[in-house]
């Protein structure tokens, strides 16, 4: 699965890069994250609870940030294990830029599954990969913008 696409934020580049690079802040925008605690630098051990349909997944794994230009671009790569559910990793490869008093997000995501997650059709898990990524933006831009901290629930 690949999704690519931008996404404007109403801040200064290095509001969103402060942000970004924020475990509080990653932890509050991953959509399901019920656990992120940094390990060494730049590394973090990470729970995620995943709707699928009428049940939830669980993946623990651990993420990683390379290739860190600030405050222009970085990639975080990750990896987890669902049990019965199966593998996710995947990739996210993040550029920033300036355009006027906005912040344009440029994003690149890669991701591949086994398991019996893959077995519900790339399709499927195309389509929930971008809502995933939709809503993790969501998320950040309330944090960018408003300074506080993303709804729970949503």
């Amino acid at each position: 699965m690949e999704l690519r696409g931008e996404y404007r934020l109403a801040a200064s580049r290095e509001t969103v890069w402060t942000r970004l690079n924020d475990p509080a802040t990653l932890r509050e925008a991953i959509p399901g994250c019920e656990m992120l605690e940094v390990t060494a630098e730049n590394r973090m051990a990470v729970r995620v609870g995943i709707k699928l349909g009428f049940w939830t997944a669980r993946f623990s794994g651990e993420m990683h940030l390379e290739d860190i230009h600030p405050p222009e671009r970085w990639s975080i790569v990750g990896e987890g294990q669902g049990g019965i559910a199966g593998f996710a990793a995947g990739r996210a490869d993040i550029r920033l830029a300036d355009e006027g008093d906005e912040t344009v997000l440029h994003y690149r995501v890669t991701a591949e599954t086994g398991g019996r997650i893959a077995e519900l059709g790339g399709r499927w898990v195309e389509a929930a990969g971008a809502k995933l990524v939709e809503r993790f933006l969501k998320r950040l831009a309330e944090q960018v913008e408003n300074g506080s901290p993303a709804t729970a629930g949503d």
